[in-house]
């Protein structure tokens, strides 16, 4: 009698062992009848659904947590910014009134001229700031977000932008609709 090798262990407890064959041959198990191909189906389904909602719990945990630190780190960098300008006004104020004494008891120029000076030196600084901060605020107005949801039908630009299929540039149309609303004296979106 010959002796055949214990057959492979197989990967579920549920599947039958390999059948031989008139041959001697070992043939592959048989199929998973469909009752079972569908309760696994079913479980594998469920297992996707339940690792979702875990998903999206600790994606909202961490949006909390995330919003939590924001609110207090505004808090606090307001207090800190509001420090930062007092300091930075007292030492502006001791910077021009030691400019003022120096130009006119040192360079000789009478009180008038050295306070217009140094007037007109802070009037200058303020409105390159100004300019700078008109500048970054214009990026707060979020164009391109605006431009793509318009293409899209979304929003107050959606009838004046070509459709989401177009090969028009939503940009140049924006610029076409500006330079219209600025030719009929109209403010421009």
């Amino acid at each position: 009698m010959e002796s055949q090798p214990p057959p492979p262990p197989s990967s579920a407890p549920h599947d039958p062992p390999p059948r031989e064959d008139e041959g001697g041959a070992r043939s592959a198990p048989p199929p998973p009848d469909l009752a079972e191909a569908l309760r696994e189906l079913r479980d594998s389904g469920v297992a996707g659904i339940s690792a979702t909602g875990d998903a999206a719990r600790a994606l909202r945990d961490l949006l909390a947590a995330d919003v939590s630190l924001a609110r207090s780190a505004a808090g606090r960098s307001a207090v800190f910014a509001g420090a930062a300008v007092m300091f930075g006004v007292s030492a502006w104020l001791l910077l021009m009134t030691a400019l003022i004494v120096v130009l006119s008891n040192q360079v000789g120029l009478p009180w008038w001229l050295s306070l217009g000076g140094c007037g007109l030196l802070s009037a200058l600084c303020a409105w390159l700031a100004l300019q700078k901060a008109t500048g970054y605020f214009e990026h707060t107005r979020l164009k391109a977000t605006r431009r793509q949801l318009a293409r899209l039908g979304i929003g107050e630009l959606s009838a004046l932008m070509p459709g989401a299929g177009s090969a028009d540039s939503a940009r140049a149309a924006e610029s076409k609709l500006r330079d219209r609303a600025r030719d009929a004296g109209v403010t421009p979106p």
